[in-house]
């Protein structure tokens, strides 16, 4: 049977300065390497995926490709999505790997793709870094887990909530 993919979703933060990362995580040779090497080599308009890196030339491991959700809206906003945005998702990346969430021997095998939301209004890089760090993090603990669990998921099924809507009674 082969290595299944784990997929994460994590949301940290909030107002203007949240992040929303979901990752898929998987062996280079299967469906998420395929997806990987598929996602760099066809960007579209507002939509480039790029390797997350520690600093330049300095990629994390394992591989992870950045996806924005989100265009840059402004010059602002693209800086907000390169730098701390960027920087967060990469240390979030290389936390899981110091905590063994991620195997030492998985860095060099499989490959991560992070969907990343940026609020085009995120006017504190700090914040904006510490969230996508926790959040990158907090997303591929979960998939290593298959959290949330069946019963959670049915459980909530009554009350769904997200900040851009609750429903009234």
């Amino acid at each position: 049977m082969p290595e299944p993919l784990q997929l994460g979703e994590s949301f940290i933060g909030d107002g203007v300065t949240a992040a929303h990362v979901n990752t898929v995580f998987g062996h280079r040779e299967g469906p998420a390497g395929v997806a990987w090497a598929t996602a760099l080599a066809t960007p579209s308009q507002g939509h480039v995926p790029f390797v997350a890196v520690l600093r330049p030339s300095l990629p994390v491991k394992p591989l992870t490709l950045f996806v924005t959700k989100a265009a840059p809206a402004t010059d602002a906003h693209g800086v907000m999505i390169w730098g701390p945005a960027q920087a967060g998702i990469a240390a979030g990346v290389a936390d899981a790997l110091a905590d063994g969430v991620i195997s030492r021997e998985q860095a060099d095998t499989h490959v991560i793709i992070a969907a990343v939301w940026v609020n085009p209004g995120a006017d504190d890089a700090e914040t904006v870094f510490a969230n996508n760090r926790l959040s990158v993090r907090t997303a591929l603990h979960n998939g290593a887990l298959a959290l949330p669990s069946t019963d959670e998921v049915i459980a909530a099924r009554n009350s769904p909530v997200n900040p851009f809507f609750t429903p009234q009674a």
